[in-house]
């Protein structure tokens, strides 16, 4: 996991000078043409090295009802939010939207609870890390995960970056998320993954404290620096334990569900999450009533510390998972090959 995450942090800084390389010298439509020949390496690699899937000898069918209802469902809840403040909350548009999308993720946990093969199984529910592990990658999208849009709004909006220096403004945080992706390998293989989920939330809320109260024109750059590192920290621990947890106590051949689970959750955390946070600071900073510079200030600031109360709540679902003690008597092993 210490590696896997490693490498996403090693990715964030590499695409991060990158991005801002290729948006400053041919556009922002580059950086996703980018990504054709790299997935076009990876699908050659995976067929080279990986070895063929060994046929399990049982078949499983595609939830397509459940499928549709869960992400139309969730695209309309996400629309409501984002449209909300503009289309007014009240507008037949967006009252339209929230019961429909009600209504679709009502239908999907029906779905599920009386298929045969469903996406989602609900009988995972029952399993305490899983259900820690979705309220976790959950909250994770929809604070830590939220953040980088804000990171660039004041990269750009306030200090006046371009595409280039905000890349390298993003050094500080992938650095920092690395070297949180390792430490939280070692803490959780030593002290236990509660500990260092434990560790990781309190440092990300400092972090994103000393963030928001960094949030300033006079001091610049120089301002989020102490914020982006202790908060990046505390995100790379998180990352690394949260999903050692998903899989803790999970059948073998449940693996891939009990992670589809914790993903899911994960994206539905990021758009929801990102959502509520940019209405909030839009209408935080529209509240102001000054200049929008000062707008933009005061909406980003706040959005932080809210992004922080949304950490706490993780901080609590750590606390509910036992000792390392406890965890190791629940795991279940994969049979010896």
């Amino acid at each position: 996991m210490a590696v896997w995450g490693g490498a996403g942090a090693s990715g964030l800084t590499v695409g991060a000078l990158l991005g801002g390389i290729l948006t400053s010298a041919y556009g922002w439509p580059a950086v996703f043409f980018v990504n054709v020949p790299l997935v076009a390496i990876i699908i050659a690699g995976a067929l080279i090295v990986m070895p063929r899937d060994v046929n399990q000898g049982s078949h499983r069918s595609f939830d397509l009802p459940g499928a549709l209802t869960a992400t139309i469902g969730i695209t309309l809840l996400v629309y409501v939010l984002v449209q909300g403040p503009g289309s007014g909350w009240a507008s037949p548009s967006i009252l339209v939207a929230l019961v429909a999308g009600l209504v679709l993720l009502a239908a999907f946990f029906v779905i599920e609870a009386r298929s045969d093969d469903p996406l989602m199984p609900l009988r995972l529910f029952s399993n305490r890390y899983a259900l820690a592990g979705m309220l976790l990658t959950l909250f994770f999208g929809a604070t830590l995960g939220a953040l980088p849009y804000f990171e660039t709004v004041l990269f750009q909006g306030m200090l006046g970056f371009d595409a280039l220096w905000t890349g390298l403004a993003f050094l500080v945080p992938a650095i920092a998320i690395f070297v949180g992706t390792q430490l939280g390998e070692r803490m959780a293989t030593g002290s236990g993954v509660r500990a260092s989920l434990v560790i990781g939330q309190v440092l990300s809320v400092a972090g994103m404290v000393a963030f928001a109260y960094g949030i300033s024109p006079e001091w610049g750059y120089a301002g989020l620096v102490p914020g982006m590192a202790v908060l990046g920290v505390g995100q790379g621990m998180v990352w690394t334990a949260m999903w050692i947890v998903s899989a803790t106590g999970v059948a073998q051949e449940e693996q891939g569900v009990a992670s589809g689970m914790a993903s899911t959750s994960l994206q539905v955390g990021l758009a929801v999450g990102l959502a509520i946070l940019v209405a909030v600071a839009n209408g935080v900073g529209g509240s102001v009533g000054q200049t929008a510079a000062v707008g933009l200030v005061e909406g980003t600031r706040f959005a932080v510390y809210l992004a922080a109360v949304g950490t706490v709540l993780g901080l609590i679902v750590a606390l509910t998972l036992p000792r390392q003690a406890e965890i190791a008597a629940d795991v279940q092993y994969a049979p010896a090959e």
